[in-house]
């Protein structure tokens, strides 16, 4: 079957044109805007490039013009595909990278068709441009990439891999065929097999970004599912997912862990007292210094109103109580301004172990529960670990 290139094109660049208004709906409701907005922008070059090709056919001056311009917008759209990835990964964006390959892109294109025209020429030397602009794309999806992501970044990886070796692949066969009969339009193999093929990666490589953006916005649903939007903390239901997932690993591990209930002393008074911005400010200040306190395998979570919990895996009696101290003291220290004038706060933490209550998350609950009341009865600003004999380990204020 005779397949006209130029009907190839121009048929992808519609398709590229609404695969750019499709990106950008579906990353309206995504955190990664800049991304998405680069990409759609980056479909969008490759629409208006490819369908300026219908003009390549003439040997005009306009011609000549459409055919840089191409270039221009191809190389751009690989750019904005290159610096999209960078800003989805959170990474630095390389503008500086992107703007010379765009460059130098319109600068051989120019001196082919205008300089030195040489239909050959240009195409291998583009086809060998646009394969390492594809390369470099596929590097950044391939490297460093999150658990989470990992199935997708590797086949949108694998897509513009794809695209990086049939373009090179384009480039050796045009450079292996005699001049006087390749032109982009000729009907031979190269040119609808490769713009074919081309197509296609461009069509996985686009759903691919869709799927990236996809679980992007189920990681964000399911973060704004499992933390407290006050503070920053795992709510209750995520904190005992969390502890079931622990009990299981340390019944199959045959390992410990540690509980510490924690309340803000007095917390009713200061919002009695100084309204609920002043305690919503209480509380988020805690929650940041727990954050800053603990190490990057505990969980912090807001048990509910003024009371916190941490989970500490691996952390026998003496760990978590040095801990506890190091929290209670430095938000003991920290000033708040309640009513324009300054003010202390305080908190009191109660704890149990495994090694002691068991592994039955409802047991170690009530017993740093228990810990917890023995420590407010002790004149708060204290911290208690729970002891079968019930003969609390009291850890005083100095």
């Amino acid at each position: 079957m005779n397949l006209d290139v130029r009907t190839i094109m121009v048929m992808f660049a519609m398709l590229s044109i609404m695969f750019a208004g499709l990106i950008l709906l579906a990353g309206l409701n995504t955190s990664k805007i800049n991304s998405v907005k680069q990409w759609a922008i980056a479909s969008l070059c490759i629409g208006i490039g490819l369908g300026s090709s219908y003009f390549f056919y003439t040997h005009s001056d306009g011609a000549r013009i459409a055919v840089v311009l191409g270039g221009l917008l191809i190389a751009l759209s690989i750019a904005l595909q290159f610096t999209g990835i960078q800003s989805f990964k959170s990474e630095r964006i390389s503008y500086r990278l992107a703007a010379i390959f765009v460059v130098f892109a319109v600068i051989q294109t120019y001196w082919f068709e205008f300089q030195f025209p040489n239909v050959n020429a240009r195409s291998i030397a583009n086809s060998l441009l646009f394969s390492l602009g594809y390369a470099g794309c596929a590097s950044i999806l391939l490297m460093h990439v999150k658990p989470e992501f990992r199935s997708i970044s590797s086949f949108t990886g694998i897509a513009f891999a794809g695209l990086s070796a049939i373009l090179l692949l384009r480039a050796i066969l045009i450079y292996q065929s005699p001049s006087s009969l390749y032109s982009l339009y000729t009907n031979i193999p190269i040119n609808p097999g490769t713009f074919i093929t081309t197509c296609l990666m461009q069509v996985c490589v686009t759903f691919g970004f869709l799927l990236m953006l996809n679980q992007h916005l189920m990681q964000e649903v399911k973060k704004i599912a499992s933390r407290d939007m006050l503070t920053g903390a795992y709510n209750r239901r995520q904190f005992e997912e969390e502890i079931a997932r622990l009990q299981s690993r340390s019944e199959r591990n045959q390992d410990h862990f540690s509980l510490m209930l924690i309340d803000i002393d007095d917390f009713k008074f200061i919002n009695d007292n100084y309204g609920h911005p002043s305690g919503d400010e209480v509380l988020r200040r805690l929650s940041q210094i727990a954050l800053k306190t603990i190490r990057a395998q505990d969980y912090w979570a807001r048990f509910g109103g003024d009371e916190f919990c941490i989970l500490l895996p691996s952390t026998n009696a003496d760990d978590a109580l040095i801990l506890a101290n190091r929290l209670r003291e430095t938000f003991a220290n920290v000033t708040f301004m309640f009513g324009g004038k300054p003010n202390k706060s305080s908190i009191s933490i109660g704890i149990a172990d495994t090694w002691q209550v068991g592994l039955n998350y409802h047991s170690l609950l009530a017993a740093a529960d228990q810990a917890l009341y023995q420590a407010k009865l002790n004149g708060r600003n204290q911290v208690v670990f729970h002891s079968l004999e019930w003969e609390p380990q009291e850890q005083a204020a100095v």
